[in-house]
């Protein structure tokens, strides 16, 4: 009887689980390639878009900056605050030249804080009124500074070369000018200024002569004018005192000046003692401006 062959068992396979783990680790690394593609910035749109946003906020710091925070000071007597930010700024625009300014002298302050300031801004703006044409032509400046004003005109407009006699339109100025400071008590300084370019002749061995005799011409025209002598001085400071570098020829023409200083420290003047209206020259001569006050 032939014997039953016996039926061998295969092995069971325990690694099947493998063919699982890879579909799951493929599946896996494909979900996260797609959440870094979908993540991925576009580096060219960032920079612009940051750009865009550092100078819109620049711009609006810049204009917080640029405000003016008024500080709260002491009551006043009605017992409101009072803020000094406007006013710093007004006096800042008053220590202007005339050519710097666009609208002319700044507004003075009240009568009853400032009066000499208010004073001293009615003569300032008549006086460039008055002599409006010739600071168009940059040949006169007319400065409002704290307690003085200073009429700076140049030699040009007033002399020939090496000389002290007043030209035709240094005339019309000097009596444009007188009609204005006529009315005051204060003292007035003229002051004589040339370049460095030494001078010897017979009339004026030196540039200390020509500047001296230059004021000196200018005071003595006032005088004639009107303007009380004891008022006027005349004063020489040659080549020392030049507003500009000698170097050039532009800088010794603006240094070749006479300046006319009238200060208000001492001055108890006539506009005061008065009153402006009764003080004032013939309104046809003189465009005067509204202002309460005297110089």
């Amino acid at each position: 009887m032939a014997r039953r062959k016996k039926k061998v068992e295969e092995p069971e396979n325990h690694e099947r689980w493998l063919v699982s783990y890879a579909d799951f680790i493929t599946l896996l690394f494909a979900f996260f390639v797609v959440m870094y593609a979908i993540s991925s910035v576009n580096e060219g749109k960032y920079r612009v878009l940051s750009d865009t946003m550092v100078e819109a906020f620049s711009d609006q710091l810049k204009e917080a900056e640029q405000m003016p925070v008024p500080l709260l000071t002491d009551e006043n007597q009605n017992g409101d605050f009072m803020l000094r930010g406007e006013e710093s700024k007004q006096s800042e625009l008053g220590e202007q030249p005339i050519e710097e300014q666009q609208e002319g002298f700044p507004e003075p302050k009240s009568s009853d804080e400032e009066p000499a300031d208010n004073r001293l801004w009615v003569v300032a703006s008549n006086l460039d009124s008055s002599l409006q044409g010739f600071v168009d032509k940059k040949l006169v400046k007319i400065n409002l500074q704290g307690d003085k004003i200073e009429i700076q005109l140049s030699s040009k407009m007033l002399f020939g070369s090496g000389s002290a006699r007043l030209s035709d339109d240094a005339r019309k100025a000097f009596r444009d000018i007188a009609i204005i400071i006529k009315p005051l008590n204060n003292s007035i300084h003229v002051e004589g200024h040339t370049d460095n370019v030494p001078i010897k002749t017979m009339a004026y061995p030196s540039n200390w002569e020509l500047s001296a005799a230059r004021a000196a011409s200018v005071v003595e025209y006032l005088a004639r004018q009107g303007v009380a002598p004891e008022r006027l001085a005349a004063i020489g400071y040659g080549e020392f005192r030049p507003i500009s570098s000698n170097d050039s020829e532009d800088g010794r023409k603006k240094n070749r000046r006479v300046t006319l200083v009238l200060r208000a420290d001492d001055a108890q003047g006539a506009y005061g003692a008065l009153g402006v209206e009764s003080a004032l020259p013939d309104q046809g001569d003189v465009p005067w401006a509204e202002s309460p006050g005297g110089f």
